[in-house]
């Protein structure tokens, strides 16, 4: 009788299990990243191809460099900003952003297999230990750094460590060996290369890049410019590959009143995003010249855009590099990282300045180079914007978009002067080098000159300091001698500024280049009418 009860209730049990698991199952799949119901455990083909290279492939390989190239190729199906960054990489580039890293604070070279202190910044690690300009590094700690052939890179990674740590440096100073004991802090990564003012009412301001500190410098050199008395800025945005959008939302909002909207984002998985104006801006009145050319970019272009959208300042220079993409960093579990483009971001009368990226990344960087062959260096209506689309601003001028920011006034690069010698020249690093070893060889120099424009109107380039660049070159390897006089103005103009540079480092180097900067001289030219 049992028996015949379970035989009868059995299928009725067996159904009710296999419902209630479907019901679970049902339920589960959403928990489950990446799998559906009734799903299987095969891996998928580039798994399985990585698998089967590593256990049977003929030769010993890198599975984690062939999944890291897997991943290259296919971001670039994607676009050209859509970047892997290994983990070895990682450190390097949330440096960059974030504007610091800990250090022991000194700008170095290497000459002959040896580390040169170029530069102890100023309250630093290494200045408050003692280190000096000229300081031949021997050793870091357990790391010998002297005549072993290192990259400045292997070097870097030696000198860097964590915040509060300890590290002995032997150096050589006058035929001394010398130790000193360092305590590694935080290095700012300034992205203010210089700050001055021009004239009695101009102040000049260059930004290299956009990080986490970039408003905070930014404002601190425009208080100082305005209590000087500036009622005019030049900001030099040229060679500004961009970084932290919010930071160029911020300075613009010290530029334009009101809620004026800056910027906006807009991607299939992100809604529309809106940065506008927040507060009352610190020069709101005072006028505006931005500089820029095919190195300006990114958070450079949102911050030339708005200027020129509201019509609040003019554009000088070339037209820009043209990125209008939004990248995401995502952080993977092996310690490196995605960064993806999630959105594009348009200016505020709706122009998206991303340039095409259909024929590939080879293709859409060669553009870069491209314009110094095919005559837009040169020429201003060699420029490519989208002119299918037109934008009006409340003044009823006409912009463009699709290929980057058009500058108001057109600054043609300036190529006649570079030859065969002195490219040379610049690629070796005799032209950066030089105002370093001319100091080394007579540092009374520095007494001679109370200041970067003292230096300008009375130092003269002497016979003996052009000698003493033809020793140089030719210690690299490279005569000069029968240089055309075009060539040899350039470069001793250029040594000229290398002086200035290891006199009074970066202000010191632009006071002496924007004495000869065409685009300088019309933004001033501009802002006085």
């Amino acid at each position: 009788m049992q028996k015949r009860k379970f035989e009868v209730w059995f299928p009725v049990f067996l159904s009710l299990s296999m419902v209630v698991g479907m019901l679970l199952g049902y339920k589960m799949r959403d928990s489950i990243p990446g799998k559906s119901f009734l799903f299987n455990e095969h891996n998928r083909p580039i798994q399985e191809i990585m698998d089967l290279i590593e256990n049977n492939y003929v030769d010993s390989v890198s599975t984690a460099s062939l999944a890291d190239t897997a991943i290259d190729a296919m971001l670039q199906k994607l676009d050209p900003h859509s970047v892997f960054i290994p983990a070895s990489e990682l450190q390097q580039v949330n440096e960059e952003l974030s504007g610091g890293f800990f250090g022991i604070g000194i700008e170095f070279n290497i000459f002959d297999d040896t580390v040169h202190v170029i530069n102890a910044l100023k309250d630093g690690p290494g200045f408050r230990a003692g280190l000096q300009t000229g300081d031949k590094i021997l050793k870091a700690g357990d790391s010998i750094l002297a005549g072993r052939k290192l990259t400045s890179d292997e070097i870097r990674k030696v000198l860097k460590g964590k915040q509060g740590s300890q590290v002995i440096v032997t150096i050589l100073r006058d035929g001394k060996q010398l130790n000193f004991t360092i305590i590694r802090d935080m290095i700012p990564l300034s992205s203010v290369d210089a700050s001055f003012m021009v004239d009695s009412k101009t102040g000049f301001i260059r930004l290299n890049k956009f990080s986490q500190q970039t408003y905070r410098e930014f404002m601190e050199n425009l208080d100082t410019l305005k209590a000087q008395g500036a009622q005019n800025i030049i900001l030099d945005l040229r060679g500004n590959g961009g970084g932290v959008l919010d930071e160029a939302v911020e300075i613009a909002d010290e530029f334009l009143d009101g809620d004026k909207l800056v910027t906006y984002t807009v991607g299939i998985h992100m809604p529309r995003k809106e940065y506008r104006c927040r507060r009352l801006g610190q020069f709101e009145s005072g006028r505006i010249a931005v500089l820029t050319d095919e190195g300006t970019a990114s958070a450079s272009e949102i911050l030339a855009g708005a200027i020129q959208d509201w019509e609040r300042g003019v554009i000088i220079g070339r037209r820009t590099f043209g990125k209008g993409l939004v990248q995401e960093q995502f952080d993977l579990s092996d310690h490196s990282a995605l960064r993806l483009t999630v959105a594009r971001y348009y200016t505020p009368l709706g122009r998206s300045i991303q340039r095409s990226y259909s024929n590939g990344g080879k293709a859409y960087y060669e553009e870069i180079s491209n314009r110094y062959t095919d005559g837009e260096y040169l020429h201003e209506d060699a420029g490519k914007n989208d002119t299918t689309k037109k934008y009006k601003t409340i003044k009823g001028k006409i912009l463009y978009g699709g290929g980057g920011i058009s500058p108001d006034y057109f600054i043609s690069g300036d190529t006649g002067r570079m030859g065969e010698f002195s490219t040379k020249v610049f690629m070796s690093g005799l032209v950066s080098s030089y105002g370093y070893r001319l100091l080394l060889q007579d540092p009374s120099m520095a007494s001679h000159y109370s200041s970067p424009e003292d230096f300008a109107k009375n130092f003269s380039f002497s016979t003996n300091n052009w000698n003493f660049f033809l020793q140089m070159a030719a210690k690299d390897s490279i005569n000069i001698s029968n240089i055309s006089p075009t060539e040899k103005e350039y470069l001793t103009t250029s040594l000229k500024r290398s002086v200035a540079r290891q006199l009074w480092h970066n202000e010191g180097y632009y006071r002496m280049l924007n004495a000869d900067d065409k685009a300088v001289k019309k933004a001033l030219e501009i802002l006085e009418k």
